[in-house]
């Protein structure tokens, strides 16, 4: 499957911006989708994730301002980020899991700044 992340930009702090993910197939509901985060000069870190059936995973950092869903009839993931902040910023990857192997959509840049 191939994972193609839109939808980054410049934003000022308070600002907000929706992701998508689009799947080049169709992946089940029970098939863990999630968003990671890579800042300049830091580590790729979790930000979110879902599966049917379960509530929604977030980090600390960003819950209460991101919302993550998707779409299953146009197999697509979205990243709804409110009240977003300068350390928002970074290239936003999406990801799927399936079959016990990760795979990673091209990331779209996210910067947070006035």
């Amino acid at each position: 499957v191939q994972l193609q992340a839109s939808g980054g930009g410049l934003v000022q702090p308070g600002g907000s911006l929706r992701l998508s993910c689009a799947a080049s197939r169709t992946i089940h509901s029970s098939v863990v989708m999630g968003w990671y985060r890579q800042a300049p000069g830091k580590q790729r870190e979790f930000v979110a994730s879902i599966r049917s059936g379960r509530d929604p995973n977030y980090a600390d950092s960003v819950q209460g301002r991101f919302t993550i869903s998707r779409d299953n009839a146009k197999n697509t993931l979205y990243l709804q980020m409110s009240s977003l902040k300068p350390e928002d910023t970074g290239v936003y990857y999406c990801k799927a899991r399936l079959e016990s192997e990760d795979y990673w959509g091209q990331g779209t840049l996210v910067t947070v700044s006035s």
